[in-house]
């Protein structure tokens, strides 16, 4: 049996003193329940089993380490630690790090020469470490104060949490904080193993709870690791912190019921919800953007424009009241337009299909859990499609394809379907219906670089647009994964061609490809600081063959094409939460559903008012009329800025005498008196050049 690799928690000069160090710690842990006892004594045999069989190599090799800011400090194969060197170069605050590209947690030795990144709570990975290991100690908390029975805990963006079942007694958020601090306070390392499938069953059979969440689905992407912190074992796969005292904060936020996935029959089981943090200040700053979030909520701002709202007749999917229509409509046009530009065609392919085509394709057998389904007449059972690319394999295996007509490129809008759990649908951001400006290019190999960089420079030429900056993470290749290595070696090689040719910033992300084929992601920065993961371009090997297409190539043979999957927006659903929120509702004038509000001022002034509002619509903008005779004009114009109507127009007689408009814009700067004519062209060019700017 292979023996798989134990991260090190505890510093020192050889693996003896490291095993018996943190075997000490395993062992002045409280007493515990039976039950619990039982599973920490599974945990502690294999725990140590693996550090027994640990062959600690190269431990005198010396190592050359390379930071950020250039400095290059020296360090021993198996014993230096991203934490020594954090503390040697006085660095404060690093919660976790990157080696290499990948993340690596500050107490784990390092094994080679490397590039050092230190990462603090400022940073996304930083803070989802701080919350995972909150999340690990929150579960002691449950389980050893409360009683609790936990099945899963976590972090994601919204914090860290944990579902679990308590028989009797109530929480007390309060309650529950501070035993979370008292119990950081107690600076226990967090200790953790790969554990095979023998050795998961050996560990959680003596759990029944664990039993309901088994965690052989959870890492089909890769090797399963679990973490003992204190009294409690659980599955984390990602880096925690070396121990429980760099967390000083916390703050619990939600206690709600949670459905567990395939488990709807179990009832009782809830969700806490809450964040932790290594200081006041990094509270205080995490509440300060929680406020400018509030403010900047696309719910909100659906609700106070309206745009859409949800309904309980259809949940998870949206209703697109006109203005959110225009929205979603100006987007999709802009994506076609690009199409055209760039040599993609749309197609319009079916919703329902046989379960015939998900089996060949695979998906019925991965996937089928998350798919809405009906029956015909003769039993026959159907599925909405919650995907695009079937479809498109079944296009091109219509006829014989030759290498003279790749690379096709071909773009849907088809609407998709995935039947989300009811509890992690959430506005626009997680929906049971949507639509993505999805796109698949199938190719020869000698196109798939050119293809790909035609892919990213698509991409930087949309999120320019909006005003996104963002970087690339190149995801190679994951355990276990479909096909042959020299055919991934081979493909991520040629996709790191293709982002030095692209030439912005990248990243490497090891392991977090797609089982059947490596792909790159792409991060996008909204006006707040978020990171959205929206772009997305994934190779596939496995498609090509499920469906066994072939095209002709130049020698008469046939051939195998690459097909490309591909998302600019990813869904429009999402993208349109995200816009809102990145604009905080100041929607630019090319997207906005609220373009021109005209406001006639007495005497004659109404009737030109009507004229210039349809001369507006009549050139493709969202013009509306403020007829309320009862409001002042002071009124009317804070009414309309509140609405967030990109120009306001006020007319008088004296505008109306000579074919004008008094222009302000809803910020409420005085743009002065200008013939309509000329604020259409200047409009017209604003809003067909996609510009944000706000003043022409």
């Amino acid at each position: 049996m292979e023996v798989t690799r134990v991260f090190r928690l505890v510093v020192c000069p050889s693996a003896a003193r490291t095993f018996r160090a943190i075997l000490h710690a395993h062992r002045t842990y409280s007493k515990v329940s039976t039950a619990l006892s039982e599973r920490l004594k599974v945990f502690e045999s294999l725990w140590g089993e693996k550090c027994i069989k640990k062959r600690v190599e190269n431990l005198e090799k010396p190592l050359s380490i390379r930071l950020t800011d250039g400095r290059t400090v020296k360090g021993t194969a198996g014993v230096t630690t991203p934490l020594v060197v954090a503390q040697s170069v006085r660095v404060k605050g690093a919660l976790v790090s990157k080696v290499n590209g990948e993340l690596w947690e500050l107490g784990r030795p390092l094994e080679a020469d490397c590039n050092l990144h230190l990462l603090g709570f400022d940073t996304p990975e930083g803070k989802q470490a701080a919350w995972r290991t909150g999340a690990c100690i929150l579960v002691g908390v449950l389980e050893g104060a409360f009683g609790a029975k936990v099945c899963r805990e976590g972090a994601s963006e919204l914090g860290l949490y944990c579902d679990h079942l308590l028989d009797s007694s109530t929480l007390s958020l309060n309650d529950v904080e501070n035993r979370c601090k008292e119990a950081a306070a107690l600076k226990l390392p967090l200790s953790r193993l790969e554990l095979n499938t023998e050795e998961i069953r050996e560990l959680f059979q003596v759990s029944t709870i664990l039993c309901v969440q088994t965690p052989f689905c959870i890492f089909s992407d890769g090797v399963p690791v679990f973490t003992r912190y204190g009294n409690s074992v659980g599955v984390c796969k990602e880096p925690l912190l070396p121990h429980t005292g760099l967390l000083k904060v916390f703050k619990m936020l939600q206690l709600s019921p949670v459905t567990l996935a395939n488990h709807a029959e179990l009832s009782g089981w809830m969700r806490l919800l809450g964040v932790a943090f290594p200081g006041e200040k990094d509270k205080e700053e995490w509440e300060r953007e929680q406020e400018a979030v509030r403010r900047r909520d696309h719910r909100r701002i659906g609700t106070d424009q309206e745009l859409f709202f949800f309904n309980d007749v259809s949940p998870g999917s949206c209703f697109f009241l006109p203005k959110g229509a225009h929205i979603y409509n100006t987007l999709t046009d802009f994506i076609k337009s690009e199409y055209r530009k760039r040599g993609f065609t749309e197609v319009v392919t079916p919703t329902l299909y046989s379960t015939t085509l998900w089996e060949r394709s695979g998906h019925w057998e991965h996937y089928s859990e998350n798919m809405f389904t009906v029956t015909s007449e003769g039993s026959q059972t159907y599925a909405l499609k919650p995907m695009n690319c079937p479809a498109h394999c079944l296009m091109f295996e219509q006829r014989v394809r030759s290498w003279r007509e790749l690379p096709l490129r071909w773009a849907d809008f088809g609407a998709l379907h995935r039947n989300e759990l009811s509890g992690a649908l959430g506005g626009l951001t997680r929906v049971r219906k949507f639509c993505q400006d999805d796109a698949h290019i199938f190719c020869t190999p000698e196109q798939l670089e050119e293809e790909i960089v035609a892919c990213l420079d698509f991409v930087k030429g949309v999120y320019q647009v909006f005003g996104f900056s963002f970087h690339c993470l190149l995801s190679t290749r994951p355990t276990p994964c479909l096909g042959e290595p020299e055919r991934w070696d081979n493909a991520e090689q040629q996709l790191e061609r293709s982002l030095q040719q692209f030439g912005e910033r990248w990243e490497l992300n090891p392991g977090d490809g797609a089982f059947y084929g490596p792909k790159i992601d792409i991060l996008i920065k909204d006006a707040i600081g978020r990171q959205h993961q929206c772009a997305t371009i994934q190779l596939d090997f496995q498609l090509p063959i499920r469906f066994n297409l072939k095209y002709v190539g130049k020698d008469g043979q046939l051939h195998r094409p690459v097909m490309v999957h591909r998302a600019v927006l990813g869904s429009l659903e999402r993208m349109i939460a995200i816009l809102a929120e990145n604009f905080g509702g100041k929607w630019p004038l090319w997207l906005s559903p609220a373009q021109v509000m005209v406001i006639p001022v007495g005497g004659n002034s109404e009737s030109y008012a009507k004229q210039v509002v349809q001369q507006f619509r009549e050139a493709g903008f969202m013009a509306d009329l403020n007829e309320d005779q009862g409001a002042t004009l002071n009124k009317k114009i804070r009414s309309a800025q509140l609405a967030q109507y990109n120009y306001i127009f006020v007319v008088g007689d004296k505008e109306t005498e000579s074919g004008m408009v008094n222009v302000r814009s809803r910020g409420g700067k005085q743009l002065g008196k200008r013939s309509t004519d000329e604020v259409l062209t200047s409009l017209t060019q604003l809003r067909d050049s996609r510009s944000n700017l706000d003043e022409f």
